[in-house]
């Protein structure tokens, strides 16, 4: 018989308080077309952006993150002491140790949380959310933070035609508390690795210690570049269309919930035809309010659900209470699908 005593948590999550923040400067497509030859109707076209935010030297990722976390602690009301752990996703943090999670929680005066980063690209928010609903009803922590937060405009090749007007920087960021009632759903996560090509970093940081220039992509002017994100554009527009929306009816079929059930979809903003397609496969009825923040954001990765489900409520086009189906997808391939009752 085991001697260990069993743990004891709240027997269910919920989210309790949403924030974010996106830099104050507003980056339309007219700038990004000074380094690619494209326009503005194309890069609409093809993916929804007219604009995208980017940040200053002082919006940091730790800056944004505290910023989008003050909000939501407030939202939550409850106070910093109060977080057990901080979970902070993100793939655009340079250092590579600490986990900027530490150093988060510290500035917002949490009392030692518990902190650490994951890297799941941008099903990072569902992948966060999945473990704080763990520790909120495992009981190592009765309030978790999940951050997601991005500065991908450091990871962006302005002369890269295919991904140079997707990206946007900001931070999201929610309060997981207990409840006394299903809030959160059962999550339906996993991941293709014989795809993770299609989504990567262009070079490895240790390739520039080798110090030979001719394994290093140089830019137009001959300088060295410094590492980017690149995708296959067709490879990864097939696989979301095809294989997320399948992913999306298992969350709901998980959560006991028909899309008639539904109020909201808040899906990663990775491309607006995406989010058109997912809509019409899942037959999304006319009342459910779809998230298509993408349009002034842009692609944010781990942040753009959180980003778009802040701006919903801040809006009015939903509502604390609503039933809102969330999922995120990218490099990995993972992805992470959930149903959640909206704060």
């Amino acid at each position: 018989m085991s001697k260990i005593k069993p743990s004891k948590g709240a027997p269910y999550a919920r989210i309790m308080g949403v924030g974010g923040y996106r830099p104050t400067r507003v980056v339309p497509n007219e700038v990004i077309l000074e380094t690619i030859d494209s326009s503005d109707e194309w890069i609409r076209s093809r993916s929804g952006i007219a604009t995208r935010h980017w940040a200053s030297d002082e919006e940091t990722v730790a800056a944004m993150s505290i910023e989008a976390s003050g909000k939501a602690i407030a939202d939550a009301g409850i106070t910093a002491e109060q977080i057990g752990a901080v979970v902070v996703s993100t793939v655009s943090h340079f250092q590579q140790t600490p986990a900027i999670a530490t150093y988060i929680a510290d500035q917002l005066g949490t009392d030692k949380a518990a902190a650490f980063d994951i890297s799941a690209g941008c099903a990072g928010f569902g992948y966060g959310l999945t473990l704080a609903k763990g520790m909120v009803v495992e009981g190592s922590a009765e309030h978790v933070l999940v951050i997601g937060v991005e500065r991908l405009s450091d990871l962006t090749d302005l002369e890269d035609r295919a991904t140079a007007f997707l990206f946007g920087d900001g931070a999201g960021a929610v309060v997981v508390g207990p409840a006394t009632e299903p809030a959160i759903g059962p999550t339906v996560w996993g991941s293709e690795g014989d795809k993770s090509d299609t989504i990567k970093q262009t070079v490895p940081w240790n390739d520039f210690r080798v110090g030979d220039v001719s394994k290093l992509p140089l830019d137009s002017k001959g300088d060295v570049k410094f590492p980017a994100i690149t995708q296959e554009g067709q490879a990864v527009f097939r696989w979301a269309v095809f294989e997320m929306a399948k992913v999306a009816q298992s969350a709901l079929d998980a959560a006991g919930i028909t899309p008639e059930d539904l109020d909201v979809f808040i899906p990663h903003q990775a491309n607006m035809r995406i989010i058109d397609s997912m809509v019409k496969t899942l037959k999304l009825p006319e009342h459910v309010t779809v998230a298509r923040d993408i349009e002034t954001t842009g692609n944010t990765s781990a942040a753009s659900i959180p980003l778009a489900m802040e701006r919903l409520l801040a809006t009015g086009e939903a509502k604390s209470g609503d039933t809102a189906l969330v999922i995120g997808f990218g490099a990995g391939l993972v992805y992470a699908a959930t149903v959640v009752t909206l704060p």
